[in-house]
Parts: structure tokens; sequence; C-alpha cells
């Protein structure tokens, strides 16, 4: 293990780590080729060539960390992280299937991090996948990923655009999500936001924009639709855990709080926006020091906890060091690294008594 002195309690657990699921992909390949292609060529124009050569060099390089376990242990050990919680690549989400295939989709997902997660269960443990682009099969999915699968939750993204000719869009404060949202506070269950792709499409597309920007722009939409659409209050026990930090939202809140306050279509929500920032959770995947510090400050240190996003390269290869150089006072420091995931019953498997379908 790591020689890093943290003073937190074991284990120290990365809750933002990913695997990739070749079958999965040759699936909705083979099913959709034509959604698949179009899903393809989105890409390619959202990020544009050169961050397309650069993303495909990275993949190439990091593909053993992405399926290899003994690698992926070796790495968490030379990190200090004693438990991951793996959730599949978010370019696994497949918004684009139908309704069936959307449903094989997930089921096969969660059925592959669970069999990824039973051959180290003492190290790992995992989240699936629900269709967001069909909201009433969202609850169906959730199930199956908790109740059959004994995962600890899904991961979703931002927005959906949904199949078809109309192109709607599902966003996160859509009213068809309610049974949704119901059911996985019910279920104790994670929701792990993570965006894949931005609607600003080919304003990103050089300088990696597409990531740099997108990643957390779209946190921060997909959070305020959350938030002013009363989400939060109709659904107290609901677990939300935002990657990257939430984006830009967390420390820029000042502007929500004043529409809150003079705006009549900006007062769906109980409280002033900044308020929710307690009854949400974030990684710590920030890539400074000072941002960290503001953001455990502005949500409070009950509420991020450790994140990596391992093993892409805009993660972070020493996520526990990282937490560390932020300088957090030992208490907020022991929370970020184990004791909110602990809270929140992220664990290894292992230590788990949810039965599952193998």
């Amino acid at each position: 293990m790591s020689n890093l002195s943290t003073d937190a309690p074991s284990p120290i657990i990365d809750v933002h780590a990913h695997i990739l699921l070749p079958a999965l992909q040759q699936l909705v390949a083979e099913a959709d080729p034509e959604g698949f292609g179009a899903q393809q060529g989105l890409e390619v124009r959202r990020n544009g060539p050169e961050s397309m050569a650069a993303s495909g060099k990275m993949i190439k390089e990091c593909w053993p960390q992405l399926t290899d376990l003994d690698r992926r242990l070796a790495d968490m050990d030379a990190q200090g992280v004693e438990v991951q919680l793996v959730s599949p690549s978010p370019s696994h989400f497949y918004y684009f299937a139908g309704e069936e295939l959307s449903l094989q989709l997930a089921r096969s997902a969660n059925q592959a991090v669970r069999d990824f997660v039973d051959r180290a269960p003492d190290r790992l443990n995992g989240l699936g996948l629900a269709p967001l682009q069909h909201p009433h099969l969202m609850v169906e999915a959730l199930e199956h990923a908790v109740l059959e699968c004994g995962l600890l939750g899904v991961e979703i993204g931002s927005f959906a655009a949904t199949p078809g000719g109309d192109r709607t869009t599902v966003e996160l404060s859509d009213p068809r999500l309610e049974p949704f949202w119901s059911r996985a506070g019910e279920l104790g269950a994670l929701v792990f936001l993570h965006p894949f792709g931005c609607s600003l499409d080919e304003r990103l597309d050089r300088f990696y924009l597409a990531n740099t920007v997108s990643q957390p722009a779209e946190n921060a939409v997909a959070l305020s639709h959350l938030i002013f659409s009363g989400v939060l209050d109709r659904h107290p026990d609901l677990k939300v855990l935002a990657a990257h930090g939430g984006g830009y939202l967390p420390t820029t809140l000042g502007r929500s709080d004043r529409a809150w306050r003079v705006r009549p279509e900006a007062h769906g929500c109980a409280e002033p926006p900044s308020s929710y920032l307690k009854k949400l959770y974030f990684d710590s995947l920030v890539h400074s020091p000072a941002e960290l510090a503001a953001l455990v400050a502005a949500a409070g240190p009950g509420q991020v906890l450790l994140g990596s996003d391992y093993p892409f390269d805009m993660g972070s290869d020493q996520p526990v060091a990282e937490v560390v150089d932020a300088q957090l006072p030992a208490e907020d420091q022991s929370k970020v690294l184990a004791g909110n995931a602990a809270a929140l019953g992220i664990t290894p498997a292992s230590t788990r008594t949810v039965s599952h379908t193998a």
C-alpha cells in the first residue's frame, strides 16, 4: 500500500472508477448499427479530429487498466486505495437505443459489473446502468441492478435525447423520472451522475473543450434541473453523487440564489439553491487543491468523497495524495477519504449481505 500518512480510517474508497465492457459495445453495434454509427459520428463532430486521435491513443494505452483485474488491483495498491466503486465507462450509455435494446443493454451491463466485482469482492463494489432516454424503464433497470445483481445503484448521464423522430430531451427535472427517484430513495440506491457528451456539440470541437468545458458545464446544468425542479424536496432520501466535483455549480451558486429570490419561474424548490449542496454528494476530482478546499467549504465536509476517474487521462493517478494536498483539517480529510463513503453504505461487496443472481 501507499506510504502516505492520511489519518483516515480503513478502508480508503475511490467512488469514481470505470471498467470497459467490450461485449456490450459489440452487442449494440450488431443490434443497432445505424444508431451506433450515428452516435460515433456525433462524437467525431463534438470532439473534433485532434481530440478523437488523442483519445483513441489514450484508450489503447489504458486498455489493460480498463479490463485487467490484476493491473487494477496493483494500481489501487500504489495509490493507497483499498476499495473501488466501479462503474461502466460512460461511453456505454447508448442513449440512442430503442426500448427493448436499451433494457437488454442495461441488464447486460449490470450483470457484467457484478461478474467483475465478484472476482475481487473484498476490493470492489459496483454500479449498473439505466436507460435515461426511456424514463418508464428506469425503475426496472434500477431494480435489476440493486435487487437482482446486488449492486449499489446506477450511473446516469446529465441528459438524454429520446430516440425517434421528435428527438426530445430528457432532463433530470423530467416529471417522468419521478418513479425512478422515488424508487432509488426507497432502495437506498446511489445515483451516480456522470455526464457524457454535451449539447453544445461542435462549439467545443477543439482544444479538448469537449471534455474540459463540457463535463463541468453538464454537471452544473443537470444538478440545477434537480435542484430548481424540487426533486430533492420531494425525495429527501435520494443519494445523488456528482462526478468531477459537481462541475461549475457548487462554488458559483450566488446567481442561482438570486434568481430563486427574484424570479417566479426559478422558485420551484423550497429553499435557496445553495442550501441543496448539503443534500448532494460530490467526488473530489477537481484537479486543484484550492478548488477541492473550496468545494468542501461550500458543500460541507460530509458531502465530498474520494474520486479518481480511473484510469482515464483526465482522472488522477494519485487521488489520495491530491486530497492530502488540499490541506483539509484532519477530520475533514478522513471523511473525504473514507468516512463519507462508509456513511453512504459504499463498502466492499464482500461485506454486504444483499442477495443477487449470479
